[in-house]
């Protein structure tokens, strides 16, 4: 029969981490603000400097399909001159005098617009569509980026808070254990060298305590400068309740594959960058048409001559007025095989735009395969620490009772609390990876990583 100490002892060890986990509610009534694995995500994806790169980056495509769409405007310009001549210079009437100094002044606006330029303004506006396309896609790569950096840093978290608590629950044992051995040596029961190791068992698990609590201060470190949070202070996450944790089926990687393969931006984006690829042959090949372009304008000028009377300003103006409009068409000869040379390295740049894309799926699918091996590995390994876990709270329990008893020493009653302790650690960090590496999973097939 376990006696009114073991009952204690096994009452403080058992829901110690409970009671570590519980004090977080007072962090918060205290200023500490609390954010789930939601709040940390959305924060990220306002606020990371990477992210607000990659959206530098559309912005900047947009810009360029605006301006390949404005090629197909005609071109205005307008232009004003005066010159000077000395000597036999012309007239207002077309003729020449001698020995005379003239001026000049003249005005003109013209314009000129492509009619057909072997399709390359079309072609243009097509790449820049797609380069805005998978600029957006790339964005959209690294929020999820970013989602699985916050997921990680925010499971590294909830290990660490775990393994303190842990380490807490092991200076109760041990506190409680030094202060029996104390009663005890006072009446005589127990002796000097028991208490003393008792007291460095204690001293050692208040190192092991602050060491998990330096992890868990660097942890959340890691978070908040991944959500370019200035300080750390104030800052604490919310513990979701996973003690009903359960071991799921897995997916295969094929069948993850399958889906990744339709969703995954880093897919969707080497295949929008191999139609551009296809584009930009379309681009170089306009080197063989002709071009033809359509011109226009009006101009007038103002002849005087020094020492004659002319025409008054505005009566030359009027009189010299004269619009234009042309239309020229260009065939190209030699151009010294530089088209020839351009259309060869847009299809040497689709070749290798087709490998990228081939080498994507296949680093994808390594990835999802790692991952469900990584995952297959936790489970494994989780229902595995479920087990000894409770073997070690058993025999703990057994050996309490015996030591309560005088039937088994105090090395031996450490030797069972510390396979709890190691037990207790290794489930808290089991459950954690198998939780982020399940949930990986469920992110390469397009769902939200939450828990």
């Amino acid at each position: 029969m376990k006696t009114k100490t073991f009952f204690i002892l096994f009452f403080i060890f058992q829901f110690s981490i409970f009671n570590f986990q519980s004090s977080i509610s007072l962090h918060a009534q205290n200023g500490v603000r609390q954010w789930s694995l939601a709040d940390c995500t959305h924060y990220a994806l306002e606020h990371n400097i990477t992210l607000q790169q990659s959206n530098l980056s559309v912005q900047q495509r947009e810009n360029e399909l605006a301006g390949a769409k404005a090629r197909m405007l005609p071109g205005v310009s307008a232009s004003a001159g005066e010159s000077f001549s000395f000597g036999r210079g012309l007239t207002s009437n077309n003729t020449y005098a001698e020995r005379s100094n003239t001026t000049n002044t003249s005005f003109s606006v013209g314009a000129q617009m492509p009619i057909f330029e072997g399709f390359t303004i079309k072609n243009n506006i097509e790449l820049s569509r797609l380069n805005l396309e998978a600029a957006t896609v790339d964005l959209e790569k690294a929020r999820d980026d970013i989602r699985v950096a916050v997921a990680q840093a925010y499971v590294q978290i909830l290990y660490d808070k775990e393994i303190l608590g842990v380490a807490q629950s092991q200076i109760a044992v041990d506190s409680l254990q030094v202060v029996r051995l104390s009663t005890m040596l006072h009446n005589g029961k127990a002796s000097t060298a028991e208490v003393s190791a008792a007291e460095a068992t204690l001293a050692q698990s208040r190192l092991t305590a602050t060491q998990a609590e330096g992890n868990l201060r660097i942890a959340l470190l890691e978070l908040t400068q991944l959500l370019e949070l200035p300080s750390p202070e104030g800052f604490d996450i919310v513990t979701p309740d996973i003690s009903t944790l359960q071991a799921e089926t897995l997916t295969p990687p094929e069948a993850i594959y399958e889906e990744a393969m339709q969703v995954k931006p880093s897919i969707r984006s080497e295949q929008i960058r191999l139609q551009a690829a296809e584009k930009n042959i379309d681009i170089a090949r306009g080197g063989y048409y002709p071009s033809i372009s359509l011109g226009g304008g009006v101009g007038t000028n103002y002849y005087s001559i020094m020492g004659t009377q002319g025409p008054s300003f505005g009566t030359q103006l009027k009189d010299n007025f004269s619009p234009s409009l042309s239309l020229s068409f260009s065939v190209p000869l030699f151009d010294r095989f530089s088209t020839r040379t351009n259309v060869r390295s847009a299809k040497l740049s689709h070749l290798n735009q087709q490998l990228q894309l081939e080498n994507a799926g296949k680093t994808l699918y390594k990835e999802i395969q790692q991952a469900y091996y990584n995952a297959l590995t936790a489970r494994r390994k989780y229902e595995g620490s479920l087990a000894a876990e409770k073997s070690a709270s058993e025999a703990f329990d057994i050996m309490s009772a015996k030591y309560e008893n005088n039937k088994a020493n105090i090395t031996e009653f450490n030797e069972a609390k510390n396979r709890l302790v190691s037990a207790s650690s290794d489930l808290a960090q089991a459950r954690y990876q198998y939780l982020y590496q399940a949930r990986l999973l469920d992110f390469y097939r397009g769902r939200e990583i939450s828990f």
